[in-house]
């Protein structure tokens, strides 16, 4: 299978199938623009889904979460997933086999992931507010005044993901979850902390639908840092925060003891925009996100909540972030939220990068909506 078919970037623009706009921030790989994705979805849709068909189609994946009425719920992330026997959830990780559900991966035994040491200070979503790249909660989680330099990340990329997202920038995860491989237990991951590790970072793809094997992985690794040199191992999670509730709270009471943080990637507030863009509904993301609000007000020496957006010319400009911020504010102004730049990936490959007029106007309306801490994150990437 070609997978660099996605790299290859336009150098016209292109017409949006349903108002007729030619333009540069027009994608003629999704199809549609992002006005008339949001203020037509009806039209615009159908065209958007086209787009992700051919998507999961070079992965093997299921086209759009399976419904089935005589199939067995999954249950963990937003999707819900009624899989018929002999077929997968849309993660591509869960299987109807003779009537009961096999997961491949995502259990405490089996975790589909590549993982790697991260030296600190790293670039992560939320280096500008966590411990181990500002000292900030020090002395309790950290135990260095400044960068914690010297110590690394263990840096989890899961294999798999309960979202579609066209502009993916770590695309190649899909390949992990064609191949259904490589294959971790969460013992066997966190045996890769030892006492230069002083915190594990979860992404990919994303968590959501690897959770119970994070989880596991984790406690096994805060004990051992414990035992084995009484040390600090602090959690992270960065994720579409589309998991099951339940689970979510799990991962919020790890990170808000040891230190670590939650980074929800908010991509859009326009519910037609995440279906387009995204594949499914950010309905759940949302609802989670309110929820854990009520975490963040319990540490404030070092927050727990993080949130970010992408930038993405066309589709997600001023108008987004100015919705999303101002539900971030509406649940604490000081939520940190991190502005990403757009580099052109994956299907969404004919865009350009984020311009820097775009970044900037996006972080005023930003800190208009009422949040205190917004950074531009990304910086090296945005275009003139």
């Amino acid at each position: 299978m070609n997978y660099r078919i996605f790299e290859t970037s336009k150098t016209s623009p292109s017409t949006c199938r349903v108002c007729g706009k030619q333009s540069p921030l027009v994608s003629g790989n999704l199809g549609v623009c992002g006005r008339c994705i949001v203020d037509n979805p009806d039209e615009a849709l159908p065209h958007a889904l086209k787009a992700h068909k051919l998507s999961r189609a070079k992965f093997n994946l299921p086209e759009s979460p399976p419904k089935d009425k005589n199939g067995i719920l999954c249950g963990n992330c937003v999707n819900n997933c009624k899989i018929p026997p002999g077929e997968r959830g849309y993660c591509g990780l869960v299987e109807n086999k003779e009537g009961k559900l096999f997961r491949y991966a995502g259990t405490p035994g089996r975790g589909l992931l590549d993982w790697y040491y991260d030296p600190l200070p790293t670039n992560c979503v939320a280096s500008w507010v966590c411990p181990g790249c500002t000292s900030s909660g020090f002395p309790k989680y950290t135990n260095k005044r400044g960068p914690e330099y010297g110590q690394v990340n263990l840096a989890v990329f899961y294999g798999a993901c309960s979202f579609d997202c066209l502009f993916c920038q770590n695309w190649h995860y899909r390949e992990n979850t064609s191949k259904l491989e490589p294959i971790l237990s969460a013992k066997n991951l966190a045996e890769k902390c030892t006492k230069r590790v002083s915190c594990i970072c979860y992404f990919g793809g994303d968590p959501a639908v690897q959770m119970p094997h994070s989880i596991k992985t984790a406690e096994i690794a805060i004990e051992k840092a414990k035992t084995e040199w009484n040390g600090l191992m602090r959690i992270c999670w960065e994720t579409n925060g589309s998991m099951n509730w339940v689970i979510l709270e799990k991962a919020a009471q790890l990170a808000l003891n040891s230190g670590g943080n939650i980074k929800f990637d908010l991509k859009t507030w326009s519910e037609p925009l995440n279906i387009a863009l995204c594949g499914v509904t950010n309905q759940r993301t949302l609802k989670n996100f309110k929820k854990m609000g009520k975490y963040f007000e319990q540490r404030p020496e070092t927050p727990l909540l993080v949130a970010s957006t992408l930038l993405i010319p066309g589709y997600v400009e001023v108008e987004e972030v100015q919705k999303i911020a101002a539900f971030i504010a509406d649940i604490n102004p000081e939520i940190p939220y991190s502005l990403l730049a757009f580099y052109p990936k994956y299907i969404m490959n004919d865009l350009p990068t984020t311009s820097k007029k775009l970044a900037l106007e996006s972080a005023e309306a930003a800190k208009k909506a009422g949040l205190k801490n917004v950074k531009i994150g990304n910086i090296h990437l945005l275009s003139d």
